[in-house]
């Protein structure tokens, strides 16, 4: 027995992949030149209506955030930089907006701006520059649409930006190619559903002076919807919790994605595309619970768009960002923002979607979050990667910190036979149950029946996500059904 065996393993396979990328790509690092460009659009997936005339939720509105990394050498550290240095974004093959949404015939009356042709919110088109905030740059409210110059009538919701980094002298340094995620597959007519957007507005409850007749009405005026409005419920609530609480019937009748793919973009765009969807099966109710949950939380206190699901719930902290923070906002290795290795929130790398993938191709010659060092340092250096090595009693402090436990049997556990996991289940729900290497990775999910009672119990047979028998060596476990957590622990043995 050798439970040492799995962090030294897994610090044998960071430098192993480092050393086989300089054999297998020598000429990458060289060709990156002084300046590296880590972009992604700050939601992963955006939406908006395409018709305003009657009602609106959502503008064109598009948003990328980037960081310029001077790279480093054997002698000195990469800098992120912004002195100096212009950071121009455009969409090739979609220059004009006008006449595939009828937004602007509509913005004055819904935001009481008078907004030139293909300018959006904040003053961006669809071709300008990034601006400087801090470390970063940003182009905020780029008013795309998710339809092409060539096919204006089919939406394409995975179009790329062009984003190109030049010095003062507008030379070009660096360039990108981060996908901007648009769709309007988001409307509430649709088989099953509504018939017209204006049966929509006349069966809607006539409170506080509301008249459906009143077209076009943004439903942020009243409903308080986070990107438009900030953190203010508005005078009916926020808008989310109105949608989820009305529809919380769906987790009945359409269960799963599907249910979410009513509203949220959709059947066609599939917007949640990243590795933990495709790789490893999760899908939006594993983070975000379903209807009655999302609603209920809002009820609660959260703020929906501003309080989200955060990483370290399944990850542990050493592996998720600070509480409080989240994802999107998130910084990690060297100060860089998570999303600049690991992309945009339902859209991790690797993303479903190959075009999502293309950044890191660029930089690294492959899919998958960032793990080339010599991108950004110039070279392999000497210690730990990112988020570095967890001693285990870091990670076992975390996972067992509450009072009860998971009862775990047998242990040692044989890698093949398994080990039978029982929780108690305070809440009666549905609960996943979490496996962790030593280093506070996170291996393995595992999901309770929702018809198992006050016990809730899993079957572990000691094999990863991939279906790989783990290395011998203690792993941890969490059960969480979203009232109570409880951990555990199991030696395993090959």
């Amino acid at each position: 027995m050798r439970p040492q065996r799995v962090p030294s393993y897994g610090k044998c396979l960071f430098y192993f992949f480092v050393v086989v990328s300089l054999l297998v790509c020598p000429a990458l690092a060289d060709s990156l030149g002084d300046h590296v460009i880590v972009v992604s659009n700050d939601l992963g997936m955006h939406c908006m209506n395409k018709d305003h005339h009657t009602l609106s939720v959502l503008p064109p509105y598009n948003t990328l955030n980037a960081q310029v990394i001077l790279r480093g050498n054997e002698m000195t550290m990469p800098q992120i930089i912004t002195a100096g240095l212009t950071l121009e974004y455009s969409i090739p093959g979609n220059t004009y907006s006008v006449g595939k949404t009828d937004f602007w015939d509509y913005a004055f009356d819904l935001f009481g701006v008078d907004l030139p042709p293909d300018i959006g919110l904040t003053g961006n088109g669809l071709a300008g520059e990034f601006e400087v905030s801090g470390d970063m740059f940003i182009a905020e409210g780029i008013p795309i649409t998710p339809f092409t110059d060539a096919n204006p009538t089919v939406e394409d919701p995975y179009q790329q930006a062009e984003v190109i980094l030049r010095d003062a002298g507008g030379l070009e340094l660096a360039r990108s190619v981060p996908v901007m995620p648009v769709s309007t597959e988001m409307g509430c007519v649709s088989a099953g559903c509504h018939t017209s957007e204006t049966a929509i507005l006349q069966g809607h409850d006539v409170v506080g002076g509301f008249d459906p007749n009143a077209t076009p009405i943004l439903c942020a005026d009243c409903h308080g919807s986070p990107p438009l409005t900030g953190p203010d419920p508005g005078s009916a609530g926020y808008f989310s919790l109105s949608i989820h609480e009305k529809h919380h019937f769906i987790d009945e009748t359409i269960p799963g994605m599907d249910g979410c793919y009513k509203c949220h973009p959709g059947p066609q765009t599939q917007c949640l595309r990243g590795t933990m969807a495709h790789d490893f099966g999760m899908t939006c109710q594993d983070c975000h619970g379903n209807m009655a949950e999302v609603a209920s939380s809002i009820d609660g206190g959260r703020i929906p768009w501003s309080d989200e699901p955060a990483c370290r719930t399944c990850h542990t902290v050493a592996f998720g960002e600070p509480v409080g923070q989240l994802y999107r906002n998130a910084r990690g290795h060297g100060g860089v923002l998570c999303s600049g290795c690991h992309n945009s929130p339902h859209a991790t790398f690797p993303s479903r979607d190959a075009r999502d993938n293309e950044v890191m191709v660029d930089l690294q010659g492959g899919a998958g979050t960032l793990s080339y060092c010599a991108a950004c340092h110039g070279h392999v250096p000497n210690g730990p990667g990112p988020h570095g090595l967890v001693p285990s009693g870091v990670v076992e402090a975390e996972i067992l910190q509450g009072p009860d436990r998971l009862v775990v049997f047998p242990s040692p556990a044989q890698t093949g036979a398994g080990c039978t996991i029982k929780a108690r289940n305070k809440g009666r729900g549905t609960g996943k149950l979490l496996v962790f290497d030593a280093r506070g990775r996170t291996i393995r999910m595992l999901r309770s029946d929702p018809e198992g009672g006050d016990l809730a119990q899993f079957i572990w047979d000691g094999r990863d996500s991939h279906g790989k028998p783990v290395a011998s060596g203690v792993y941890f476990m969490r059960y969480d059904n979203g009232v109570q957590q409880t951990g555990g622990k199991v030696l395993m043995i090959n």
